[in-house]
């Protein structure tokens, strides 16, 4: 199997303004920013996602990981942050995409998957009518504390590899990648773009050798054979 493109990045847990310059200056396309979770890394406040969203350059997406499942409350949640994506990390009910749609003209809505088995597929593709893009982690909103992101697990990656088949929208990879793994999830998935957060960071904080060797693997591995990357 071959990697044929090479994919967007995504940086996210971002925590401050020097993160955010520090991963778009390594060449991420998009910024994660995670607003109140029931648990895992990078919760900053809704001020502080303000306050990066309004300093992120044109062509760069700003992504808000939110866990509020009110329509009305996520509507609200978008206008006070000001980002240009929101990233759904749990289910919402049926009919909350058109009603999104509906208020959040120019908003780009993805969802999240978390991978557990094969009837994940079936999940994705019934979310991907209203979504512009699906992201494939490795959480368990089953758990009495839901995991919801940030895990720092990778999943079934063909599991992911169908999904990304079949899906008619862009598909994002999460879940536990790092430089040494990064080619090869490529390879295996061919997602649209990877989505990194503890495999560039130590001790939670961004860290500017990983974050390098993150995208040297990933410019290593465009375009060639499967294989873990070793630095």
């Amino acid at each position: 199997m071959r990697a044929t493109r090479k994919p967007r990045v995504k940086i996210c847990c971002i925590r401050n303004l020097e993160e955010a310059g520090m991963a778009i200056d390594a060449g991420a396309a998009a910024l994660g920013l995670v607003s109140k979770m029931p648990s895992g890394p990078g919760v900053i406040s809704e001020e502080e996602i303000a306050q990066i969203a309004a300093r992120v350059p044109p062509g760069v997406a700003s992504f808000l990981l939110t866990s509020v499942l009110d329509v009305r409350a996520l509507i609200a949640q978008q206008k006070r942050t000001g980002v240009n994506t929101l990233q759904i990390v749990d289910r919402l009910e049926h009919g909350a995409f058109q009603r999104l749609r509906a208020a959040l003209p120019g908003i780009a809505l993805v969802q999240v998957i978390h991978v557990r088995g094969p009837d994940s597929i079936e999940e994705a593709l019934a979310v991907t009518p209203h979504v512009d893009a699906l992201l494939l982690d490795s959480g368990n909103p089953a758990l009495p504390v839901k995991e919801l992101g940030g895990t720092g697990r990778t999943h079934d990656w063909a599991i992911s590899r169908r999904i990304r088949e079949a899906a008619p929208v862009p598909v994002f990879l999460a879940g536990g990648l790092t430089a040494a793994n990064v080619v090869e999830a490529i390879c295996e998935v061919e997602p649209f773009g990877i989505d990194v957060c503890n495999g560039v960071r130590t001790e939670g904080r961004l860290d500017a050798a990983k974050l390098a060797d993150f995208f040297r693997a990933i410019s290593r591995g465009a375009g060639t054979e499967a294989g873990p990357v070793t630095n």
